[in-house]
């Protein structure tokens, strides 16, 4: 059935350039049950326990934009919430807080690392994955590049995760494509942490939904489980299994030309013109 929605999804733009222009559909609203597990500072985000959402994604744990951050003014860390998940094509929030109750314990996180994230100007120890050509690829195998990477699965539900994730790898690899005065020593590589799924003949079709039929700079690829294990922690990258689907936060780093990092771009806040202009710079460092 996903492979079946895959293979849809990859003829949308086709379907798209037979037909005249229409308005974008409405929004999709759906009433989902929680708990609260963790609130920012900033009270733009919230990491929400939810149930499943019936026709739309199995029960997960995610850290979900809010719409209003007022509205968490009287909700904390335990709370039993319900509210309203507002999706459209290219974006997704919650809204309609609502506390319903105190949760008797909240859940402590698998994904609790005791390995220390790498700080910027560390070499990134070389990880080995399987592209979608079938072919294994390493970050050794760019050196001399500027090398960005981000993370994602290709059942992903939410807009603002995974899917806006490769829409900005498309926007930045646009950006840097069309300057003229831009190094050409880099690459995009997305990284799939399903490996039971996303086989290199999913990670092809889906990437070709992206990016089209080129596929200059941008490669797609899947890491094992044991590749993962240790990447992970190094970049601060956390998932899970749960409720059927996996559960994440969302990493980009940007390698410099020696495979140092050079910049880590957390969630999912900045923009391809950021991400287009640490890579401009990380292309210019000087090969040792």
């Amino acid at each position: 059935m996903k492979l079946s929605y895959l293979l849809i999804l990859a003829l949308i733009p086709v379907l798209a350039g037979c037909k005249p222009e229409t308005a974008a559909p409405p929004a999709k609203i759906y009433f989902v049950r929680g708990v609260v597990e963790k609130i920012p500072p900033d009270q733009r985000h919230a990491t929400i326990k939810h149930e499943a959402i019936p026709g739309y994604m199995a029960a997960m744990t995610m850290d979900l934009t809010v719409k209003n951050p007022n509205e968490l003014k009287d909700i904390s860390a335990g709370d039993e919430i319900t509210f309203d998940m507002v999706v459209t094509d290219d974006d997704d929030w919650i809204q309609n807080l609502r506390r319903t109750g105190k949760s008797i314990a909240t859940r402590t996180p698998v994904w609790r690392v005791v390995e220390a994230e790498l700080e910027v100007g560390a070499t990134l120890p070389n990880h080995t994955f399987t592209s979608e050509s079938k072919r294994l690829v390493s970050f050794a195998d760019f050196r001399g590049r500027a090398v960005a990477f981000t993370f994602f699965f290709t059942s992903c539900p939410l807009p603002e995760y995974c899917p806006r994730m490769n829409k900005n790898f498309f926007e930045a690899r646009r950006l840097l494509l069309a300057d003229t005065n831009a190094p050409a020593n880099w690459q995009l590589l997305s990284l799939s942490f399903d490996p039971s799924f996303d086989t290199p003949e999913i990670l092809s079709n889906y990437g070709k939904f992206y990016r089209g039929d080129n596929a200059d700079r941008w490669l797609f690829a899947v890491a094992s489980t044991n590749t993962l294990a240790s990447l992970g922690p190094k970049v601060d990258l956390r998932f899970w299994r749960e409720g059927g689907s996996i559960s994440h936060n969302l990493r980009t780093v940007v390698l410099d030309t020696n495979e140092k990092i050079f910049r880590q771009f957390d969630g999912n806040d900045w923009t391809p013109q950021q991400l287009a202009e640490a890579i401009r710079d990380a292309a210019k460092v000087p090969v040792r």
